[in-house]
């Protein structure tokens, strides 16, 4: 169970912190997804990813989907599937030298309560997908209209909380969402190019 990297503990003395801090790793902190956890995932369709490179260099990204694309294997493996993009592979790129992952959820539309969850990821194509897994993940890609690059498959070294006090409580908006396109138009690519 996770009590602190070197780097938390010394803000925390430094802060006054240290007290409060053990207090929420023994309630908050969980190696595996509660009944709650699954429920929120489940209805997501964003959550954000965060990796790093070998030499620590990181990124930040969205993955969107229709509500409950990101699929809950176990108590403590999820998987989601990375669709068609720009072609950089950013993320993937960073999984194959490092796998730590960071994922960020947010209900933004009922409790405003997020969910962080810390693992390692490894990404498959399909006929990669271990033994174990394979019957799941091709049953959810039936499921799945949009053409699928790899899975990613998260193993679950902690969860918890993030608290609900300062995330704004959104309302969703109807959207024609076009899945899979490479439509420059639909995807808004030249939006950051155009002349002010």
């Amino acid at each position: 169970m996770h009590t602190g990297t070197e780097g938390e503990k010394e803000i925390q003395r430094q802060q006054g912190t240290s007290k409060r801090a053990s207090k929420f790793y023994n309630s908050q902190m969980k190696n595996e997804l509660s009944a709650k956890m699954k429920a929120l995932i489940e209805r997501q369709e964003m959550f954000f990813i965060a990796t790093a490179d070998a030499q620590g260099n990181c990124d930040c990204s969205p993955r969107f989907g229709q509500q409950g694309f990101i699929k809950i294997l176990d108590n403590t493996t999820l998987a989601y599937p990375e669709y068609l993009g720009n072609g950089v592979f950013a993320s993937l790129g960073n999984i194959l030298e490092n796998p730590h992952i960071g994922i960020v959820f947010v209900d933004f539309f009922d409790s405003t309560v997020g969910l962080h969850v810390n693992g390692s990821a490894n990404s498959y194509k399909d006929f990669e997908i271990p033994k174990m897994y394979q019957e799941q993940i091709s049953g959810f890609s039936k499921e799945i209209q949009v053409p699928i690059e790899q899975w990613v498959l998260v193993s679950i070294d902690e969860a918890y909380i993030h608290c609900s006090k300062h995330v704004p409580k959104l309302e969703k908006k109807d959207k024609t969402i076009h899945w899979g396109t490479d439509s420059k138009k639909e995807k808004a690519v030249d939006f950051f190019e155009t002349a002010e």
